[in-house]
């Protein structure tokens, strides 16, 4: 029989091995970057065509090969650092497996120069697959003499030239060269002493360029001043875990849309999930939502700890005592930005910087004192009409052209509202007080005739004089590492439009339509949202991120299940029918069941139920209080709706209904409070909605929300004007 089992040939096995270590041109830099380090370079240039993949050049001034060595540099398993297993356990140099030339020979075209201190010239040398190979045809592959520095130069052409699917993989050459500056920048940032140039291949100005200063100041140099004004030194020295540290870290004053977490165990580039997570959760505390700090830590471990061998990439290490470790360095963070919150520092400049004239003032406010600062003039490209932008939140708001003119328009329309409600005085008057009845406004009356066959009277005038009571319980953030709870964030995340996140991150509220939408601009475009279907969204994200972390409101009288239950059952949209029993029955279940699953909803949800009764509610977004006209039909669908029997989905379901219950839709906010002397009806600012849109909702949204990809097809967000389009009609008339 035919044997299955072979011996793969040696040219395959290799460049299967060079596929694990060399995973796209970062990589190969990072490699041959460690390799100069290892040679004492003071100065590392890198240049790169295409990404990466058509040209890396290295150079460096490092201590050079020796001449008698480049004829193995490019083998596998050859190296100068390592000659024992057991030297693993001391190893303080970056290479040690002699696998990144040789990996690197054998998907791309190789060519070295060096030269050592002790030589009169340098060498060149060409590789392919691992061997040293001629320059050119019919010519000997030995090293030739050539005119060069002290130090090495590798050019690394048409890298995976023979891989096509990685090549194809990596076809987008931009994200490529941010990958490598990426790289670039997180070894300038560690290495003092040491100068680093990145360029793109024909470019005059470079990339990233370090002179080898202090890590403070190169980080000034990469990631800005405003970054590096944020930064507080932190360090640590414990001498049982055998561990030291030191480190920059944000303060509480920045915060950026992504982590930048800059880690060295050794002086190694690595990463460690299990460390940032720790380090994001002491921030959460300190930084707005979704928001991330700056972190660069240097962490000297053991090298007897320290296993530095289990990845091919060697961007994973494992250590001993990973979690004490982590622990310690949670803690030094934790204390530094409680020592460090105490002064705030704040900059602003003028709203919108002159074209024109001898300065721009900006002030800098720190510690209650303000000092003026002067800068050049700011000059700006013109701009046409059809190109601008409005952002000056001052200017008036589309709901002023929304709004009525037409006073007799306007009394006709009262007189008629008032005219109808004459007919239904009577009816109103069976539920409510006369004193009442005389001195409620239209709307209110108005307003309780639509709910008519929805609610009974009684208790909807009860719940129209409930209250919330702001209770704050300022506790620190638990983290509740439940699966089923970061599987719903999960899927939250990855279901996100781009295009429409980052629309709504740039838009710039115009005004409200109806309850229920709002207009909003990005760019030179006018945008219709739906409100309505916006903070639902924004409400189950809510109650998904902060699982467990609620503060409170209190109502200020206890809300009975049974009552709300029976009011619901009474209202159309409950959709009970004389074949599900009798009311009362169903209102005493549904009370009995949901004191049942009290105790979770109050350790999960902030909701407490107690003796029969809501008292209190979760409080989603500051400032923001739900309509409690909707707290019978909640109640209800708590029992009916919510999948109680399995965990995750018991979680979403329990989302979407809180979410139903919070969402902004029309009549949310026509309010019938009751003044505690006269027990008269008054409007109390009847059209706050507006306000709470305005500067609650789209504020969250903007900050906070993330648009799901149904979004796109479903109408909550439509693009009905365009300055560029209207302008091409204007031209036409």
């Amino acid at each position: 029989m035919e044997r299955k089992i072979q011996k793969l040939d040696e040219k395959v096995v290799n460049r299967i091995a060079a596929g694990e270590v060399i995973q796209r041109p970062a990589n190969a830099i990072k490699e041959m970057i460690e390799n100069s380090l290892d040679a004492k370079a003071t100065l590392i240039q890198v240049t790169v065509k295409s990404g990466g993949l058509k040209l890396i050049q290295i150079q460096d001034n490092g201590h050079g090969i020796k001449k008698e060595d480049l004829d193995i540099v490019c083998e596998r398993f050859t190296t100068s650092k390592l000659s024992r297993f057991e030297d693993l356990s001391s190893m303080v140099t970056y290479g040690f497996r002699g696998e990144a030339l040789a990996s690197i020979s054998h998907v791309a075209h190789v060519a070295i120069v060096t030269r050592t201190e002790d030589s009169k010239c340098a060498y060149r040398a060409t590789y392919a697959d691992g061997k040293m190979v001629p320059g050119q045809p019919n010519a000997s592959a030995d090293p030739k003499p050539c005119a060069g520095n002290v130090g090495t130069q590798i050019n690394v052409e048409d890298l995976f030239f023979n891989t096509p699917l990685r090549l194809k993989a990596l076809k987008n050459p931009n994200e490529e060269f941010n990958k490598i500056t990426e790289v670039i920048s997180r070894y300038a940032v560690h290495q003092e002493g040491v100068g680093f140039i990145l360029k793109k291949y024909g470019d005059s100005n470079a990339t990233v360029r370090t002179s080898g200063s202090s890590r403070l100041d190169n980080i000034r140099t990469i990631y800005g001043a405003s970054t590096a004004r944020e930064l507080l030194e932190v360090s640590l020295e414990n001498k049982k875990l055998g561990i030291g540290m030191n480190g920059l870290i944000s303060n509480a004053n920045y915060s950026a849309k992504k982590c930048i977490f800059l880690l060295f165990i050794n002086h190694r580039l690595v990463e460690c999930s299990n460390l940032r997570k720790a380090i994001e959760n002491v921030y959460a505390a300190y930084l707005p939502k979704h928001t991330h700090p700056f972190l660069y830590l240097s962490l000297q471990i053991s090298p007897r700890n320290v296993d530095v061998n289990m990845h091919p990439t060697k961007h994973e290490v494992q250590f001993l005592h990973e979690d004490k470790i982590i622990d310690a360095i949670q803690n030094v963070i934790e204390n530094k930005l409680l020592g460090a919150n105490s002064s705030r520092t704040f900059l602003a400049q003028t709203f919108l910087p002159t074209t024109s004239g001898p300065t721009t003032k900006t002030k800098v406010i720190q510690d209650n004192a303000e000092v003026p600062i002067s800068s050049g003039s700011i000059s700006q490209k013109k701009a046409y009409a059809h190109q601008l932008v409005r952002t000056d939140h001052l200017s008036q708001k589309l709901e002023i052209f929304l709004e009525p003119k037409n006073p007799t328009s306007n009394t006709s329309h009262s007189s008629s509202c008032s005219h109808e409600l004459e007919k239904e005085r009577p009816a109103i008057k069976e539920k409510l007080t006369e004193s009442e009845v005389t001195n409620a406004p239209e709307e209110i009356l108005q307003f309780i005739l639509n709910r008519e066959r929805r609610v009974h009277y009684t208790c909807l005038k009860s719940l129209h004089l409930m209250t919330f009571i702001h209770y704050r319980k300022l506790t620190k953030q638990r983290e509740l590492k439940l699966t089923s709870v970061q599987n719903l964030r999960n899927a939250v995340e990855e279901n996100v439009a781009e295009e429409l996140q980052a629309m709504v991150r740039g838009m710039q509220f115009v005004g409200c339509v109806t309850e229920s939408h709002a207009a909003f601009q990005f760019e030179t475009g006018l945008y219709l949202g739906n409100t309505t279907n916006l903070s639902k969204e924004l409400f189950y994200q809510s109650i998904i991120f902060n699982f467990g972390n609620f503060e409170k409101f209190r109502l200020s009288s206890p809300a009975s299940l049974y009552d709300l239950a029976m009011l619901a059952l009474d209202s159309e949209d409950s959709g009970w029918t004389e074949e599900d029993g009798s009311k009362e029955d169903l209102a005493q279940h549904v009370s009995e069941f949901l004191q049942m699953k009290g105790e979770m909803m109050t350790d999960y949800f902030s909701l407490e139920i107690d003796k029969g009764c809501i008292k209190t509610l979760p409080m989603l977004l500051d400032g923001y209080e739900p309509d409690l006209l909707g707290l019978p039909m909640f109640a209800l669908r708590l029992a009916t709706e919510v999948n109680w029997d399995h965990e995750e989905s018991c979680f979403k379901t329990f989302a979407i209904e809180c979410s139903r219950f919070y969402a902004m839709r029309k009549g949310h906010d026509l309010l019938l409070q009751c003044s505690e002397k006269n027990q008269v009806f008054q409007v109390d600012k009847r059209k706050m909605w507006k306000w709470k849109v305005e500067h609650l909702l789209y504020p969250a949204f903007k900050s906070s929300l993330f648009l799901p990809k149904r979004f796109q097809d479903d109408g909550t967000i439509l693009k009905i004007a365009d300055l560029k389009e209207l302008y091409k009609v204007f031209e036409r008339c």
